[in-house]
């Protein structure tokens, strides 16, 4: 179905409400570098969400518990340089909100002033409304995270699909229902059945982005370097790779230290 797009000059979190009232779908995928944020911003992406992720793919951690305050800052410091349309979503880090809603504030606080994000994001329902009601009362956006939440990985034991089960989708529905009345502009559901993801994006006015949650969700999100081939290790059935980067990158420098060894490079024309 064509569905008539609105153009923005810059996306806000107003303009994603807008998206899920005029039913066009959001586009989101993450970031950590200016570069690949000035391509993904240029392509025309709608959000994009400087995750804690970064701590798999950027530093090779196994979770995404050990990524620090001011890692996460230094990474949303690039991405900002080089957006001009978008919307900058951070992702608040383990161990800065939970249980603790000034710490909270004060982690939101250095995000926004110290990287110039836009929003922030954080992983839980009830059991952090405190610090999202104590966020929300500077003025600073958040989002929020349910389903599968990677910072709760050793509580779950595993990443399999959350809200299976009758009781857990009743919480889901729950919590979503209360992040909406809180006050948070979005919400991201991860790796839920797709009917209780449609479910909750059509009991609540704000969008419902989705990773491995169907497409009955107002939006969409991936991790760039998962959705580019980048990495090989990571195969979920929700993921859908748009091209094979690690093929083209590995006989790219294979070429060059071939070349290099051969004495071909440089060349007569590429020397001063």
């Amino acid at each position: 179905m064509s569905i008539t797009r609105k153009k923005y000059k810059r996306i806000t979190t107003k303009s994603l409400v807008e998206m899920k009232e005029n039913g066009e779908k959001i586009s989101m995928l993450t970031a950590y570098d200016f570069t690949m944020a000035k391509i993904l911003d240029r392509a025309g992406i709608d959000v994009i969400l400087v995750g804690d992720s970064a701590s798999n793919v950027m530093s090779g951690h196994e979770t995404t518990l050990p990524i620090t305050l001011n890692e996460m800052i230094y990474h949303a410091s690039s991405v900002i340089r080089a957006i001009e349309h978008c919307l900058v979503v951070v992702d608040l880090p383990f161990g800065t909100y939970q249980g603790n809603s000034k710490n909270a504030l004060d982690s939101a606080i250095r995000i926004m002033k110290e990287s110039g994000g836009h929003a922030v994001k954080l992983e839980g329902g009830s059991e952090i409304s405190e610090s999202i009601s104590r966020i929300l009362t500077a003025g600073i956006p958040v989002m929020g995270h349910l389903g599968l939440t990677p910072q709760s990985i050793y509580k779950f034991g595993t990443y399999t699909v959350r809200a299976k089960e009758e009781q857990e989708a009743i919480k889901l529905m729950e919590d979503a229902q209360l992040l909406e009345q809180l006050g948070c502009f979005a919400l991201v559901l991860e790796k839920v059945p797709a009917r209780i993801a449609e479910r909750v994006a059509k009991s609540i006015k704000i969008p419902v982005i989705g990773i491995g949650a169907g497409g009955g969700v107002d939006g969409q999100v991936l991790v760039v370097h998962d959705m580019l081939g980048m990495t090989h290790e990571f195969n979920p059935r929700f993921l859908r790779r748009y091209a094979d980067l690690h093929s083209i990158m590995t006989n790219a420098f294979k070429n060059y230290i071939h070349d290099v060894k051969a004495q071909n490079f440089p060349n007569k024309s590429e020397q001063y």
